[in-house]
């Protein structure tokens, strides 16, 4: 239970403006379905007879509007939970902004957090080479990515000569090099000691990108 001596005077009358501000928001709407001008009709809700058919109607409208702000409402918060995952927020931080636990934000966000893709293009035609690194929502479209950046490699001195994509669990799920043979992309199959990739700043990470460099550098 929320304590009140606790709570932070501005933060509630932020969320008591902002729940105002819907509140209008969603009266107006009303009054628009049902035909009023912006200075017509009812001035509030509560304003004509309880128990009359007219203010039915008027609530019954009143519920549905409000029923859509919150579904609209519901939506973009999904929306930013996988904006925010993507970029590296955890069920704990969703939960936090969301106001629920972690375990409800999972729940209520399924697949939102920790399933990204890493694809890693190793650049430049000749030692040493380059890195680039993007992460992807969609394996298909990190997958895709990678193909066509090898595949247009040879254009551009600078370009990708091999790619591998990676998945949350540090996985390799799909590999790349550009063979000077057949002048196109060519899957490969890595081997055992390259399919685990360390995580960037952790030991080992360095060291994978070395030998994933000699790796396709031996190919070609």
């Amino acid at each position: 239970m929320v304590d009140m001596w606790d709570l932070d005077s501005e933060a509630i009358e932020e969320r008591v403006s902002f729940q105002a501000q819907v509140r209008d928001l969603v009266w107006r709407e009303t009054k628009q379905r049902l035909g009023f001008g912006e200075h017509e009709g009812p001035g509030t809700p509560n304003a004509l007879a309880p128990t009359s058919s007219a203010a039915m109607h008027l609530h019954l409208m009143y519920l549905k509007v409000a029923t859509e702000a919150g579904e609209a409402a519901q939506q973009l918060a999904a929306d930013a939970a996988e904006r925010a995952g993507r970029a590296g927020a955890t069920y704990a931080d969703l939960g936090l902004s969301a106001d629920i636990t972690r375990q409800a934000a999972r729940k209520r966000w399924p697949g939102t957090v920790g399933t990204q893709w890493a694809l890693y293009l190793l650049t430049g035609k000749a030692h040493p080479h380059g890195m680039a690194t993007r992460v992807f929502r969609s394996g298909e479209k990190a997958i895709e990515t990678g193909r066509t950046a090898v595949d247009e490699g040879a254009l551009a001195d600078d370009g990708a000569v091999g790619a591998v994509v990676i998945d949350s669990a540090r996985q390799a799920v799909w590999a790349c090099y550009f063979n000077d043979g057949t002048w196109a992309p060519e899957d490969i199959t890595l081997p055992e000691a390259l399919r685990t990739v360390p995580a960037t700043g952790e030991a080992g990470h360095g060291d994978w990108l070395h030998r994933w460099e000699q790796h396709i550098t031996s190919l070609r």
